[in-house]
Formats: structure tokens, C-alpha cells, sequence
């Protein structure tokens, strides 16, 4: 595959813990953006917190990776088993930043969770994305996932 040199590389313990309020902050702003209150989102931000940081450190079997292009960080990438038994895997959080943009990284960056997903037995992976986010939506689609559930919702 031509394009950039793109690699994922495991944070550190410390790298998490900077991470995390500000990828928690960007999850419960989405979130609003796709419809919930404040209270809706915010309540989903400490339920993933409790979830898969509850001392601050990502569970064990999560894995969470900063997206490299040569000694550039240009996001992130979070994927790890739904359940203990491990072949359903999800794509938790992808994240490129801005100046990143536009340029195939996310693309590879997917490719490459993909390879960790099966090194690890995974045999489907999943990931949500919110209505509004077309990109995301397209590139997903141009990777072969398929729609498995819908929610919509109509404010009155």
C-alpha cells in the first residue's frame, strides 16, 4: 500500500493518563453533537471511564495506540475485546488529528487495528459511529464494514 509511513505504537501507562481527559472530553462532546443532553453525555463518559479506566489505567487486554507518522503523533487508536472469550473485538476510539487530515492515515491506522485484532483471535471486529460524522461513515464503508444496528431519532 502506498502513502504514508504509518505505525501504531502502545502508550505508556503515563501516555494514557494524559490522554484520557481530553479523549474523554472529545467522546462526551460527540456525543452531544449526535443528540444527548449534557447529563446523557456525561453520564457515558463515566460509564466508559468506570468501564475501562477505573484507576485511571486502561484495563488489561485493552490496547491503545498513538498513530505515528515518522516521529509524529497524529492520533490515536483504541481497539480491544468486547468480552473475555475475545474473537468479537471493537474499535473503541479513532482519532486523527487536524494537520493529519486528508492524507489515508486513518485508513491505515484501521488496517493496521485490524492485523492486532487477529494476532489476538479476533474473528469480527465492530465500532460504533455517530450519524453526523459522514467521513468516518465513508471510510468504514470503504473498508467492508456493514451497518449491523441503526438508532435514529427525531427532536420534537
Amino acid at each position: 500500500m502506498t502513502g504514508p509511513d504509518v505505525r501504531l505504537v502502545t502508550m505508556t501507562d503515563a501516555e494514557v493518563a494524559a490522554w484520557l481527559p481530553a479523549a474523554m472530553a472529545h467522546y462526551e462532546q460527540a456525543r452531544m453533537e449526535a443528540g444527548d443532553t449534557p447529563e446523557e453525555a456525561a453520564a457515558g463518559r463515566r460509564a466508559s471511564e468506570e468501564r475501562f479506566f477505573p484507576d485511571g489505567r486502561l484495563v488489561e487486554g485493552q490496547l491503545l495506540h498513538s498513530i505515528r507518522v515518522g516521529d509524529d503523533e497524529a492520533g490515536w487508536l483504541w481497539l480491544g475485546p468486547w468480552n473475555e472469550r475475545g474473537e468479537l473485538w471493537w474499535i473503541w476510539d479513532l482519532e486523527v488529528h487536524p494537520g493529519f487530515r486528508r492524507r489515508g492515515i486513518a485508513r491505515r491506522a484501521m488496517l493496521l487495528g485490524e492485523d492486532v485484532a487477529r494476532e489476538h483471535g479476533a474473528s469480527r471486529l465492530m465500532l460504533n459511529v455517530f450519524g453526523y460524522n459522514d467521513g468516518a461513515i465513508a471510510l468504514y464503508e470503504g473498508l467492508g464494514y456493514d451497518v449491523a444496528s441503526l438508532h435514529m431519532v427525531k427532536p420534537l
